[in-house]
Order: C-alpha cells, then structure tokens, then sequence
C-alpha cells in the first residue's frame, strides 16, 4: 500500500468515525425536532442529557479529515473548498448555530423564551448540518465538478443541487436519525426505551430504502460513481452493509438493547465503507485522484508517523469520555422531576 493510498484511507476513516459519533449528536437533534407522543418532553430531555458531554468532542473526526486533506491532499482540499464553498459555508453555519442553541438551551432556564427558541435553532440546525455535509459528499461523487489543474472551471452551484447529491443529503439525514435512535435504546427503559426503538426501526428502514435508491438515482445522474457498483470489492462491501443492517434491525425487533448500538453504527460504516471503495481512486470524481492531489512523499510520510503518536493520546481519552458517560440509563420519570 502506498503512502498516498494510506492517507486517503485516514480521510475515509475520519468520515467513517465521523459519521457514527458526530451523526448520532445531530439525531438527536432531529428526534428532538420531531418529538411526539406523551413522553415528548422526557424523549428531549433524554436526548440532551445523553449529548451534553460529547457534542463537541465529535468534531474531532471532522478536524482529522480536514487536517488530512489540508496537509496530504493540498490541491483536492483547495478545489473542494472553492467548488463547494456554497453548502460548506452553509454546514460551518450550522454547525456554530448549533453548538450555541446547544449551550444557551442547556445551561439556560428551562422555561424561558430564550431556551424555547434555542431549542428550535438546535433542532432545526442539526436537520439542516448533516444534509447538507450529505450534499457535499454527493458533489465530490457526482462528477459535474470540473477541474482543470487546480482551478475550478464549474460555477458554484455545480454538482452540490443535482438529484444524486439531494438523495446523498437525504441520506446524511437518515443516518443521524438511524444512529440517535439505536443508540439511546439500552439508554432508556420502558416507555421511553419503547419511543427510541420504535423511531430507530422506522429510520432503519427507511435508511434502507433511500440507500438502495441511490443506486438507480446515481446510474442517471453520477455515472462514473455507477460505473465502480458492479466492482466486485463494492458489492461485498454493500452486501455485508446489508447484512449489518438486518441485523441491527433484528436486534431492534427483538428487543436486544445492548447489541443495538454496535450494529447500528457498523451498519452506518459499512454504508461510508462501500461509498469510499466505489470513489476510489478518486478524491473529487472525474478530476481528482488521490495520487495527484497527493502533496510530496516527505509530507504524507511524515503525516503518518505523527498520527499514530497522536492517537496515543486521543483514542484512550476519547474512549474513555464515551464510557464514563455512557454508563448511565436515563429514566423517563427521574429526567422529568
């Protein structure tokens, strides 16, 4: 494996793990948005209780892929910003309005004006981030991006309103819903454990469908992307996704709290997994690979190195975080009073 294929496999990852942890910060801001029933209240304040103390550790994952590409990919993050500059801004909106809804509803009182209207700026910011992170990612497959060296030749809205890329945004969307909801199942119990297992069997499959969709919206409007599905690494790739998922969505049926959140979030993988393999080799579809967009040897060797000598650090204390504030299960009456 070469250096450069390597680093493109740090960005995959960042993307993969970003996904699965940050994804589920942004559910549950849209549960929260379509909170319903009895226990409206109690499934909200469930959400920000089990979010409170990682929302913002999760964008590490965003920061190692930006970093990745900032520093080994140089000519791919310089056309990717500029081209997609429109809905990039818009996610970085989203993502500050977000955070500070986040922050005034949580420490604010609980009944005034101003926690009532954050409330809907954090709900409606986490559906608007990830669709349109989901926006980007389908511009960088689609191909409608034209790139002549390192100059943007396509005009800003290129690629990113097309209806692969709003099919690729729907997605973003499910799978934050998909990750919330499984992950606050063995979170909760009783009525409130039933609302999240109910929400995350309905995003399962609706996560389902919209992917398998994808595919015939992707052969009318991504071609080169279509062309990699009959590769025979992405079609193990999706079929183990498959396999994910029916069992996720079996351990959700079945009542199987524990064993929810790791297929869950391996299902969601499988889902970036098979996306990055039907990308390769390239980093923006039909102008970039990542050998030419790739800075010199010294530098991509030198990023390697430093990574694993971070992540000494980094791994340990985030796994620690998630586990000391995983641990608790949050009770629909205790979390009312």
């Amino acid at each position: 494996m070469s250096p450069e294929l390597a680093a493109a496999g740090v960005a995959l990852a960042a993307v993969m793990m970003y996904a699965m942890f940050g994804g589920a910060d942004f559910g549950g801001g849209i549960w929260s948005l379509l909170a319903w029933g009895p226990r409206k209240q109690e499934q909200r304040l469930a959400l920000e209780k089990a979010i409170g103390p990682v929302w913002e550790t999760n964008h590490v994952w965003l920061i190692l892929l930006v970093v990745t590409l900032f520093v080994v990919f140089p000519t791919a993050y310089a056309v990717i910003f500029e081209a997609l500059y429109v809905p990039l801004f818009i996610a970085l909106l989203g993502i500050v309005a977000r955070g500070a809804a986040f922050a005034f509803r949580h420490y604010g009182q609980r009944e005034s004006r101003l926690a009532r209207q954050s409330l809907q700026w954090f709900s409606w910011a986490s559906v608007l981030t990830p669709f349109t992170f989901g926006l980007v990612i389908g511009a960088v497959t689609g191909g409608h991006i034209e790139v002549e060296g390192s100059k943007v030749l396509s005009g800003p809205f290129a690629g990113w309103l097309g209806p692969f890329a709003l099919m690729c945004g729907l997605i973003g969307l499910l799978i934050c819903a998909f990750l919330a909801a499984a992950y606050m199942v063995p979170r909760t119990e009783g009525a409130l454990q039933e609302d999240f297992r109910r929400r995350a069997i309905a995003a399962s499959l609706a996560l389902g469908a919209a992917t398998t969709v994808a595919i015939p919206v992707a052969a009318a409007d991504a071609e080169a992307f279509a062309g990699h599905l009959d590769d025979a690494r992405v079609v193990a790739a999706m079929a183990v996704t498959a396999l994910l998922g029916l069992a996720a969505l079996w351990a959700l049926w079945t009542r199987r709290a524990r064993l929810a959140p790791p297929l869950a979030a391996a299902t969601v993988a499988g889902v970036v997994g098979a996306w990055g393999l039907a990308q390769h080799p390239y980093l923006l579809a039909n102008a970039l690979t990542y050998k030419e967009a790739a800075a010199e040897r010294i530098t991509v060797v030198s990023f390697l190195v430093a990574l694993p000598i971070g992540s000494l650090i980094l791994v340990p204390s985030l796994w620690l975080l998630y586990w000391t504030f995983s641990r608790e299960t949050l009770r629909g009456e205790e979390i009312a009073h």
